[in-house]
């Protein structure tokens, strides 16, 4: 499936280039999020022209996530939990946890899609975590997790 981007998509391209993608893809996120067109001229001329529209509005998008950028990088979160001899948890800590945590303390809003997790956190210890607001915009965070001694 040919379609036109209308963001700025990480390993995909940038506002206005024609990229072919598989159909569902296209079709169940691209265009259903309104970040794509299909291919045609008509919409190729439509988006040649709405450029710098577009262009501004993902500036003003940019700034609005390098802010929060801001307030939350490199701080430290911490989960207490209960966890087995050997130090591992009875579940994994999820993108949604994270996210409501960052919410609690920070008073930001940061999606659950935005924190990438490169390994299950489910052990006692400091991790790194990605965040990932927008394709020119990046942090990390450090999770600690500590153990909660039961009665």
């Amino acid at each position: 499936m040919e379609i036109i981007l209308l963001e700025n998509i990480i390993n995909l391209g940038n506002i206005g280039d024609k990229v072919t993608v598989k159909n569902g893809f296209g079709r169940n996120f691209l265009l259903k999020q309104g970040k794509a067109l299909r291919y045609s001229k008509e919409n190729q001329e439509i988006v040649d022209k709405k450029k710098s529209e577009l262009n501004k509005k993902n500036l003003e998008v940019k700034s609005k996530f390098k802010e929060i950028a801001k307030l939350i990088a490199n701080k430290t979160y911490i989960f207490n939990r209960e966890s087995k001899e050997n130090g591992e948890l009875y579940g994994s800590i999820k993108p949604k946890e994270i996210s409501n945590l960052i919410k609690e303390k920070s008073q930001t809003e940061v999606s659950p899609s935005q924190i990438i997790l490169k390994d299950e956190l489910n052990k006692i210890g400091t991790f790194k975590i990605d965040i990932n607001f927008h394709t020119e915009v990046k942090t990390n965070i450090l999770i600690k997790i500590d153990k909660i001694e039961s009665k």
